[in-house]
């Protein structure tokens, strides 16, 4: 049953009573820390439209998980290591078969995607693990599993932060960085490796199939108001924060699935957005949003 508002109740009761429960102060903490991790990273996903590669990261992710499954191992471990062999495949494929790099992020997509389904058929009992997967569910998230974000997510960001200038550069020009000695591919492909690391991140708070909505959105919305990169991420931090904090009162006082709440929020308050943001600014932010 959904929480019980009682109308005699102040609002700062309202916001102190879930933080009466250990979960609840677990599942702010992580919802936190994904959402900030995911506007970092979403600057570039935005930037260099790279929203069907975070998608298509998050389903290859699939078929480690279901690999860990059958091992009894850490299905995060494996869902990190599949994204991580995705993002490289996708980058090898993409640099030497010489091919369009949506066509190279279809091929391993569905040939991840496939074999995690192949494995699973071959497995009984299965479905509980897997709902929790492909939904996530951040109300159960353990200490164990805060390490986990907070160590994953400060790899990201970290890594991101001493490389600042170098993926700047090579995001809006890398022609000229690459005339100025920097090597491209390297960086691109790191990017890569970067996303597919903040996607299995994620998955244990939102799923696999919300991720991509919460690597894109907030970034879109940050993109409305401004377009330096350092002020997006900053602008996409807050947003995505103020998003997971929202929909995850909303989760508990609503008793709605916490992954879906928070994305909705964050849907919404692009939508807000977009109705008073500038209208060429509005149609850029769409366009990025949208673009695969």
């Amino acid at each position: 049953m959904p929480w019980t508002l009682d109308p005699t109740t102040s609002v700062l009761g309202w916001l102190l009573a879930p933080l009466e429960f250990d979960f609840m102060r677990r599942a702010v903490l992580a919802s936190v820390l994904v959402g900030a991790v995911c506007a970092v990273v979403g600057a570039f996903v935005v930037l260099k439209g790279l929203a069907f590669i975070g998608d298509a990261l998050a389903h290859a992710s699939f078929a480690g998980v279901a690999v860990a499954l059958v091992a009894q191992g850490n299905i995060y471990l494996g869902g990190a290591l599949a994204a991580v062999f995705a993002a490289l495949a996708i980058a090898f494929v993409g640099q030497r078969a010489r091919v369009r790099a949506d066509t190279a992020i279809g091929i391993v997509f569905v040939a991840m995607l496939s074999f995690g389904v192949l494995v699973m058929s071959r497995l009984r009992n299965y479905s509980a693990s897997m709902f929790e997967f492909l939904f996530g569910n951040v109300l159960t998230v353990s200490p164990g599993d805060l390490a986990l974000i907070a160590v994953g997510g400060g790899l990201v960001v970290g890594t991101i932060v001493l490389l600042y200038k170098e993926f700047l550069f090579v995001a809006f020009d890398p022609v000229m960085a690459a005339g100025a000695g920097l090597k491209v591919a390297f960086y691109d492909t790191l990017l890569l490796v970067l996303l597919a690391i903040t996607t299995t991140v994620a998955m244990r708070a939102l799923g696999i199939i919300l991720v991509a909505a919460m690597l894109v959105t907030p970034a879109a919305t940050a993109f409305l108001y401004t377009r330096r990169l350092h002020h997006l991420m900053l602008l996409a931090v807050g947003i995505a924060t103020g998003c997971s904090v929202v929909g995850l009162y909303v989760s508990f006082y609503g008793n709605f699935a916490s992954g879906a709440s928070i994305v909705l929020v964050s849907v919404l308050v692009f939508l807000i957005s977009l109705a008073i943001a500038p209208r060429a600014r509005g149609r850029a932010a769409v366009a990025a949003l949208t673009r695969h």
